[in-house]
């Protein structure tokens, strides 16, 4: 079954159970993905590039969560907390920070990277590896803190 009838299955069965977290998640997924659509001539998306719209809204997510948290409105944070776990079901399971740091470790060795001037050349090999199986942020605080630059 592909992602987008997956998704749409989905909404309706949250329309059905009265899931209304649920159902606004789905629908502002939806939306997402035919915004994506109309970007690409309205043809429809492939399940890579629909799993690209729903990592960029997770992250979207994971920003209004410390937006709104720092702004003191936990009541809007916790509501973005639901529609990531939402998102997040249907994006592969992310890689742990163990696993993330036995990648960068073997890409530190393969470039011989010495020291915190090196992460660009770390990152750029580390995160077409990484890519969809871990979060950017950790990715790179991980790697500062192999490369003797935590900060």
């Amino acid at each position: 079954m592909s992602l987008q009838t997956r998704l749409d299955e989905d909404l309706k069965a949250a329309m059905k159970a009265g899931d209304e977290a649920r159902k606004l998640a789905l629908r502002s997924i939806k939306t997402a993905i035919i915004r994506a659509q109309k970007q690409e001539d309205n043809r429809p998306l492939s399940d890579e590039e629909i799993l690209a719209v729903l990592r960029k809204e997770a992250k979207q997510r994971r920003e209004s969560i410390t937006a709104f948290e720092q702004g003191g409105r936990p009541d809007l944070a916790e509501r973005e907390r639901a529609e990531l776990a939402v998102i997040e079901s249907y994006l592969p399971a992310q890689l742990d920070a163990e696993a993330i740091r036995q990648q960068a470790q073997a890409v530190i060795a393969e470039v011989g990277a010495t020291g915190p001037r090196d992460m660009g050349k770390v990152m750029g090999r580390l995160m077409p590896l990484l890519a969809g199986k871990a979060d950017g942020r950790l990715v790179n605080q991980i790697v500062r803190e192999l490369l003797g630059g935590s900060s």
